[in-house]
């Protein structure tokens, strides 16, 4: 049985997602103890007494946290609340030693905000007229970013009677940025969190690593039928770490709600994980409600005041933000449209090629920097072998964009170009130095190819007659035999136009 419905059955159903995004902050302590956060060490070596539940500990806020909270809601648009307060969410999970999380409930730090993205025409509704903003960006609102602490990580051990617990994430400091149901396909649920994660991590304030679970979404899914106000029954996809994983089981979902709706069957209220190696979604437990985690605030925490002047400074240290990097790139320096979203989807290419703008000439024209973006994309990129970072690349960014200057100058062909870069990847020399140690500098002398030039002609009678009988074709032949005459390092802009002027009789 196909596990999709058909598209008439779909088109007749709206989809609705919200997402809950856990991010974990770079902090290097815990959000509450002194116990380092850092990701990788053996298990349970990072715990504190609080950590593990131990009577007579009491947490103390990092204030560090609190500032990069603050920087999420603000490059959010949300408004950061100068009061807010921590409770205690009681459930008893093995890797919650204290059987209560320390988060944030009627009061959170950040509410009100918004993130914009590409609206998908797949969630408007067929056949119907679509809306006046339909080409606009779609605001997707921001219902609340909250602070809290982690859990920790059960370990199930196939084929044993027990699992395994390590408390080393426990604590450690989240903050959880919950959007209002606004999202109506799998593809803007990919968008919107794409563009959240460049954000987090152009910020500073989280890695991002999906992996290591530093960035990572439980999606709550319903559906409709076109034209009904209220909201589907809902089931809420639990710790999903990867887009693909996120746009699969999101469309699952929504296949299965549907066939449900279709049979006459009710959809149950509930948290499903996904399987990514079937494909498919499977019943976690019964989903549980507010009321269910008995909230109350946190006593052993007082609320957190925030005043106007460390908002201001904090609110002034958010930096140059993806938006606004990408239109730099665009207006500012001539990127195409393609481009700018290339180098700013990558906070570390956008800064590979940022240092590498602030080392060009400062009278560059758009053509380099356009020229610049190309190498750093066609070539850069293409050279990287899924095991080398930016980070540890051998071409600093001063270095290559000395490179294409020299192309830009006619000091060398591009064609020597890759080859000098293909040596600065191996040995991390100057482009100038390898350039003159291999005698690689382009020839531009106009006497000099002028005698290349002199001595193919009068060689080669009948190439000449037929360029002088119509077929212009023929100059490329000619400035092949002149690049293998000067191994590749004749200027062929200078040859193209010697070379006609000869062939003419003009000079």
């Amino acid at each position: 049985m196909s596990r999709k419905v058909s598209e008439e059955v779909r088109q007749r159903y709206e989809v609705v997602i919200g997402l809950e995004v856990h991010v974990q902050l770079r902090t290097e302590t815990k959000i509450f103890s002194s116990a380092s956060a850092a990701y990788g060490a053996p298990p349970n070596t990072q715990v504190s007494p609080l950590d593990l539940g131990l009577p007579g500990v009491l947490p103390v806020l990092n204030m560090r946290a609190v500032e990069f909270a603050m920087k999420a809601g603000f490059a959010l648009n949300c408004e950061v609340r100068e009061w807010s307060r921590f409770a205690r969410k009681n459930y008893f999970y093995p890797d919650m030693p204290k059987g209560y999380q320390i988060t944030q409930f009627a009061h959170p730090i950040c509410e009100h905000g918004h993130l914009e993205i590409a609206r998908d025409p797949a969630g408007l509704q067929p056949g119907g007229a679509p809306p006046e903003d339909a080409g606009a960006p779609k605001k997707v609102r921001i219902l609340r970013i909250h602070m809290e602490e982690d859990a920790g990580k059960s370990t199930h051990v196939e084929g044993k009677a027990h699992s395994l617990v390590d408390l080393n994430r426990a604590g450690v400091a989240l903050i959880e940025i919950v959007s209002e149901p606004d999202l109506r396909s799998s593809d803007e649920a990919v968008e919107y969190l794409k563009k959240l994660r460049n954000i987090v991590v152009y910020l500073g304030i989280s890695d991002g690593n999906m992996q290591e679970g530093s960035f990572r979404c439980d999606a709550n899914v319903s559906v409709r039928p076109w034209g009904q106000q209220e909201f589907g029954t809902r089931s809420e996809l639990k710790n999903i770490n990867s887009f693909k994983f996120v746009h699969d089981a999101i469309d699952f979902e929504v296949n299965r709600q549907i066939k449900r709706l279709e049979k006459g069957e009710a959809v149950v209220q509930e948290t499903r994980l996904y399987n990514p190696d079937k494909g498919e979604t499977f019943s976690m437990r019964t989903k549980e409600e507010s009321h269910d985690y008995r909230y109350f605030p946190e006593p052993d925490l007082p609320p957190l005041i925030i005043d106007a002047q460390w908002m201001a400074r904090v609110k002034d240290s958010l930096g140059e933000l993806p938006d606004a990097r990408r239109a730099r790139f665009e207006d500012g320096l001539g990127l195409s449209e393609y481009d700018a979203g290339v180098l700013t989807d990558d906070f570390l290419l956008s800064q590979y090629f940022s240092e590498a703008v602030a080392a060009c000439p400062e009278d560059a024209k758009p053509s380099l920097y356009k020229s610049l973006a190309n190498w750093v994309i066609n070539e850069l990129l293409a050279r990287l072998d899924g095991q080398t970072g930016l980070a540890d690349v051998k071409v600093r960014p001063p270095q290559l964009a000395r490179l294409v200057a020299l192309i830009d100058e006619d000091a060398i062909s591009g064609k020597i170009a890759k080859t000098v870069f293909d040596e600065m990847l191996e040995s991390g020399a100057e482009p100038d130095t390898i350039i003159e140690a291999k005698g690689l500098k382009q020839i531009s002398d106009t006497g000099a190819l002028g005698a290349v030039i002199d001595t193919l002609i009068a060689e080669n009678p009948e190439p000449v007659a037929d360029y002088r009988g119509g077929n212009n074709n023929i100059v490329g032949w000619f400035v092949g035999q002149v690049m293998k005459a000067t191994r590749g390092q004749a200027n062929p802009k200078l040859v193209n136009k010697l070379l006609v002027e000869k062939l003419r009789g003009d000079a």
